[in-house]
């Protein structure tokens, strides 16, 4: 009499050859990483992942979404974050999840209907976690961007001392509401902080002044009005100028300069520096 094999799900497939398949998902997963993490590393990350995955199976079924399988779905959730920040793509990152299906083919026996069954069911589970592994990447990638851009808006908005009481910003590039808001507050702080009576506000690197961008500057040159500073606009190039007069934009009472030097020479002046003219020598 024929010996009567038990038919197999999900957790059996996993189970059965459960050393040879991990061996071969790590082998699959740290070829495709190339080295930039250690073996030791996927080692751990894919070995506590196959054992969330295994028991959340056993405990919830084959339900990805279900809350059986959450520890799997954090462990995922942190291994992506780490992906992410070390400079992995989306492919490299989901093929942790999608490895697996790869290293469970051999375990499958020959023409078994109970195991295709039981391999279908499991590989729509990992589908479904490579999804959320790749927006759980997606996630971080935005926060990592999100951050790097509002760092380099600092660096871009350096307030700078130009003399005791005088300070200046000089801007460079595109200068839109949220960069507007950077510039506002630390040129008020800067104002609080050195006690200054005079800001330069310079946009000799504006690439262009429209009413929007315009309207940015007044507001800003109010608010250090409101703190009881002095606030000259240089660096007016003869186009921009052109543009604010085609645009009917006014800019009332403010003071405005072609260059830095003549904006901080105006502003020397009010703070009541003497300013002494250099002759030359040697006439």
């Amino acid at each position: 009499m024929a010996k009567q094999v038990s038919p197999r799900g999900p957790v059996e497939l996993l189970t059965t050859d459960r050393e040879k398949v991990t061996a071969d998902w790590i082998d699959t997963v740290a070829g495709s990483l190339q080295g930039r993490i250690s073996r030791a590393e996927v080692d751990r990350e894919l070995r506590e992942l196959y054992g969330a995955l295994v028991e959340g199976l056993r405990e919830g079924g084959d339900d990805s979404r279900g809350e059986s399988l959450s520890e799997a779905r954090a462990l995922l959730t942190e291994l992506s974050r780490n992906r992410a920040r070390q400079g992995f793509t989306p492919s490299e990152t989901a093929i942790s999840v999608l490895a697996l299906k790869q290293a469970l083919e051999p375990a499958l026996r020959n023409d078994s209907a109970d195991d295709t069954t039981a391999y279908l069911r499991l590989a729509r589970v990992l589908d479904d976690l490579a999804l959320f592994t790749v927006e759980a990447y997606t996630r971080t990638r935005e926060e990592i961007i999100s951050s790097q851009a509002a760092q380099l808006m600092e660096l871009s908005t350096p307030v700078v001392k130009l003399w005791n009481g005088v300070i200046a910003v000089p801007l460079v590039g595109t200068l839109d509401s949220a960069r507007t808001q950077v510039v506002m507050e630390k040129l008020l702080q800067a104002l609080v902080d050195t006690g200054s009576e005079q800001a330069i506000i310079d946009i000799t690197g504006v690439p262009a002044v429209d009413t929007q961008v315009a309207q940015h500057l007044l507001k800003t040159v109010v608010a250090a009005r409101l703190m009881g500073a002095e606030c000259t606009v240089s660096g007016i190039r003869p186009q921009i100028a052109q543009t604010i007069v085609a645009l009917g934009i006014e800019f009332g009472d403010i003071i405005t300069k072609a260059t830095l030097a003549d904006a901080l020479q105006h502003a020397l002046r009010a703070s009541g520096v003497d300013l002494v003219a250099h002759q030359g020598v040697g006439r």
